[in-house]
């Protein structure tokens, strides 16, 4: 038994002093090194947010956060390490205002979260709902004299989009990027796309639109009507 402890002890002893002085090294410059402070700003994140629920605004919240710590580690320190969560398990349609307080704040192993602001935000929620809205070109340009357009084919025609429920529902079309017609005489095809004139709301087709454009000859003024 003596024998096994003597050998616990003394085997690898270099070794094992060597751990320790670098050890008691360590404690010693953590311990002594001087206090710092330093402020972040960091996007609130969102914690299990409820299935079928979006969050009505392009603005990501932000917060402000002081945190305290040994100067080395605070120098150390870059945003990405710093997390301002909300939970939303329990999140419903309509308005609602959360806390923002110290302890929802993550940060690296001895750093102290000394402040937060704001300390409370308000947010909008509202039921994701999806729904198809016609597709219009927006045809810009000017036809050799002459010319006018006839017709203007889209395919598809319609097109599926995605979100907040107040915002979908007030967007009676998807627009195409510009389409230039000039110069165009008989019968043009261009490939585009279409987005919601809204940020909050988004394409569910990812695909091009196909603009067919046939002109005829015309006595009127060129030009694109």
């Amino acid at each position: 038994m003596i024998a096994r402890i003597r050998h616990l002890i003394f085997d690898h002893a270099l070794l094992k002093l060597a751990s320790l002085l670098i050890a008691i090294l360590m404690w010693y410059g953590v311990a002594h090194d001087p206090v710092s402070e330093v402020s972040v700003r960091v996007p609130v994140e969102f914690s299990r947010p409820p299935k079928g629920l979006d969050y009505t605004s392009d603005v990501i919240p932000q917060a402000q956060v002081r945190l305290r710590g040994p100067a080395r580690l605070v120098r150390e320190l870059s945003p990405d390490s710093v997390h301002a969560v909300i939970d939303l398990q329990n999140a419903t349609p309509g308005e609602h205002t959360y806390d923002l307080t110290t302890s929802q704040i993550q940060v690296p192993h001895d750093i102290e979260v000394v402040q937060v602001t704001p300390t409370r935000l308000r947010m909008v929620f509202d039921q994701r709902i999806t729904r198809q809205v016609p597709v219009k070109a927006r045809v810009v340009g000017t036809l050799p004299a002459g010319y006018r357009i006839e017709s203007i084919t889209l395919d598809p025609a319609t097109v599926t989009i995605t979100g907040p429920a107040r915002h979908v529902n007030a967007i009676e079309t998807a627009v195409t990027d510009t389409v230039d017609v000039t110069g165009v005489t008989g019968t043009a095809g261009f490939e585009t796309r279409a987005f919601p004139p809204d940020p909050l709301v988004h394409l569910s087709d990812t695909g091009p639109i196909h603009v067919m454009v046939k002109t005829q000859k015309s006595s009127s003024k060129a030009g694109v009507p």
